[in-house]
């Protein structure tokens, strides 16, 4: 009888994954394996996969490398957030929320407005004399724009492993004669791995799959693995191919989902 209500409990959520997941996800599979003019089967769209393999490349580059800067300042601030009082925590957590609940187009407009030629920080590198530089259309701004849009991801998954490393294991650490360097190298670091982990996935998924950012702080060289697929399917006019790449897409980000579930670990065992 249990067994039951649970199904029916479950029911809602099975309903909700099938027609918002496993139907999308089956639309895509189609475009990608039919002909576009004749709709029969084909493996065409996938063999052409191969010409963008620099494209995805340079994709996953660069979400590497926001991944990573978004863990070195991501890691410090969540840290400081887990080690605050109750009050001072939900303030602070409240203040990271905060940017999120602003459009991600204006926020990446923003920076728009910020780095360009004529724009804000120019202007005042040319009020002081240094003169203009060339801060967008470069790489350096389009990675700018993911760790700024994505940071949040990365903090909070850290935080909420963090905060819950039991203060008992660092105060053993301190009584045996642990410096505080070595206390946070050998106990809080590797405790909290699998946040570190979580907000590396979960920095690296969204910004593998870009295209607005890329389009509007980017130039000629780093068109993104996004772009690509935004290309295919509004000028280009070839959903099929375009669905090809967005199921590679999928491959790659299942595969990262795989991975950090497989080295992610218990998030419960970090609290003893």
């Amino acid at each position: 009888m249990k067994r039951n209500k649970s199904a029916y409990l479950s029911l809602p959520y099975i309903i909700f994954m099938v027609v918002f997941t496993l139907i999308p996800l089956g639309v895509v599979a189609y475009y990608a394996l039919t002909d576009p003019a004749t709709g029969e089967f084909t493996l065409d769209n996938l063999m052409h996969l191969s010409e963008f393999l620099p494209v995805l490349g340079q994709s996953v580059l660069y979400s590497l490398v926001s991944a990573v800067i978004c863990l070195i300042l991501g890691y410090p601030v969540a840290y400081y957030i887990a080690h605050r009082g109750k009050t001072a925590q939900k303030i602070l957590y409240m203040l990271i929320m905060l940017p999120m609940c602003m459009s991600f187009l204006l926020r990446t407009l923003a920076w728009v407005g910020l780095l360009q030629d004529t724009g804000i920080i120019n202007n005042f590198l040319d009020w002081i004399g240094i003169g203009r530089l060339q801060l967008i259309r470069t790489p350096a701004a389009v990675v700018l724009g993911m760790v700024y849009n994505y940071l949040p991801y990365m903090i909070l998954p850290l935080y909420s492993i963090i905060v819950k490393i039991d203060n008992r294991l660092i105060e053993a650490a301190e009584d045996l004669g642990c410096t505080p360097a070595q206390t946070f190298l050998r106990v809080a670091l590797p405790l909290s791995v699998p946040g570190i982990l979580s907000g590396m996935t979960m920095v690296f998924v969204p910004a593998v799959s870009t295209f607005y950012i890329s389009l509007k702080l980017g130039g000629p060289d780093t068109v993104l693995i996004g772009d690509i697929i935004e290309r295919q399917f509004k000028q280009a006019n070839n959903p099929n191919l375009g669905a090809a790449l967005s199921l590679l897409l999928m491959v790659l980000v299942f595969l990262c989902t795989g991975l950090m579930n497989r080295f992610g670990g218990d998030e419960e065992g970090v609290v003893v």
